[in-house]
């Protein structure tokens, strides 16, 4: 049964709570319950309707107070101007859009405030030296050789502007740019080269195509350095290739071996060459100026000849017979009226002959010699004269 039936609840109430309305059963007053709700919200901020001298009360709405909405708004300002506050490190710099364009200047080290919501900072790490690697597989070279091969690239954010607001997606791009460099260099390039000896020229020019690469699309990137970490041809012919790789270091080490032995032997050569050159020289000083002595020598000699020349010719003959008999290992010995004790120098007699080639220094030799003497030697016991004032022996001890 309805609620606005007769004999519901025998009443005929609304579930509006409006009471009877007398013989009126229409729906509830929409002004009735705009005035309940606003009565409401008035008592949960704090305010309430004034009362009636009647005996019925009527209630009227009430706004915010003023304070209130004053606090609310300063605690608002106060949390929208703190969020504003950021600070830029020593290594970074910032980019500021406001409402989508970006500023003239960069944000330098420091600490900043910028309106929130207004503008936007964005943070880039200017100083980081930054490295990906790159695995690139079968990639084929100009000889149509398959070659696997790792390069890492390292760069730095040049200017910040560009890496923000030129490109969607920076990394994306040095990733892309990276793969076509290494590409085209590899194949360029033969696949010896790569293994051996182009590995530096071939990162070079990866890094300046993969450079270029960069300025035309405008990433703000300088790529510092391009490095080859590994380049090996596919597993299948390895082994060959190591093989040809320690054939040629073999034969590189063998040339550094010999350069340095060239290295070293050299100067020895030309120190030695310089030596014999002044020993030379000094020998021809010395002889030129012995020849200059002899000359003035004889020069003088012949003055004195042509004033004596019996006693200069007698004096010749005794110097010419000492130095000859000074050189000789023949001893003279005077065995007329000689005194009884005779000295013989055999020790300065073998020390010469050892030093020219002749009897050694040993006692036998000594014994030998005094054997050979001793028939020419005058003693007490001695029957026989010697008929001859001056007797020679030669190095064998034969007269």
């Amino acid at each position: 049964m309805a609620w606005n039936e007769p004999g519901n609840n025998g009443n005929g109430n609304d579930p509006w709570g409006g009471g009877r309305r007398g013989g009126d059963q229409g729906p509830p007053d929409i002004d009735e319950v705009i005035k309940n709700l606003s009565k409401k919200v008035n008592r949960f901020f704090g305010s309430g309707g004034g009362g009636s001298s009647g005996g019925g009360t009527s209630h009227t709405p009430s706004s915010m107070p003023a304070g209130l909405l004053v606090g609310l708004v300063a605690v608002g300002a106060i949390l929208w101007g703190f969020l504003g506050f950021y600070v830029v490190d020593e290594a970074e710099r910032g980019v500021v859009l406001r409402f989508g364009e970006v500023l003239d200047a960069t944000v330098e080290p420091g600490l900043h405030w910028n309106p929130p919501l207004i503008d936007e900072v964005n943070l880039v790490n200017v100083s980081e030296l930054n490295a990906k690697t790159y695995e690139n597989r079968a990639m084929l070279t100009t000889d149509e050789n398959i070659i696997d091969i790792d390069v890492t690239v390292q760069y730095v954010i040049q200017d910040p502007v560009d890496y923000v607001i030129a490109v969607q997606d920076p990394q994306r791009s040095l990733d892309n740019a990276a793969e076509s460099a290494i590409r085209h260099e590899v194949g360029s390039n033969f696949m010896d080269q790569i293994l051996t000896t182009g590995r530096e020229q071939m990162a070079a020019a990866v890094q300046d195509r993969l450079q270029d690469y960069m300025n035309n699309y405008n990433t703000g990137i300088r790529v510092a350095r391009v490095n080859v970490v590994q380049a090996q041809p596919p597993d299948a012919v390895r082994p060959a290739f190591d093989d040809v790789i320690r054939a040629r270091e073999d034969e590189q080490r063998a040339q550094n071996q010999a350069q340095q032995y060239a290295n070293q032997r050299i100067p020895e050569a030309r120190g030695e060459a310089q030596r014999q050159i002044e020993q030379a020289n000094a020998y021809k000083q010395q002889a030129i100026a012995q020849a200059e002595g002899e000359a003035a020598r004889f020069d003088q000699l012949l003055t004195e000849y042509l004033k004596a020349p019996e006693v200069t010719r007698q004096r010749l003959y005794i110097e010419s017979l000492q130095d000859v008999m000074t050189a000789s290992s023949k001893i003279m010995i005077d065995v007329d009226g000689g005194s009884n004790m005779l000295y013989v120098p055999l020790d300065k007699i073998m020390e010469r002959n050892s030093a020219v080639g002749g009897l050694g220094g040993s006692t036998q030799d000594l014994r030998d010699l005094a054997n050979q003497l001793a028939p020419f030697l005058p003693g007490p016991t001695s029957s026989n004269s010697v008929d001859r004032s001056r007797i020679g022996t030669n190095r064998g001890g034969r007269p």
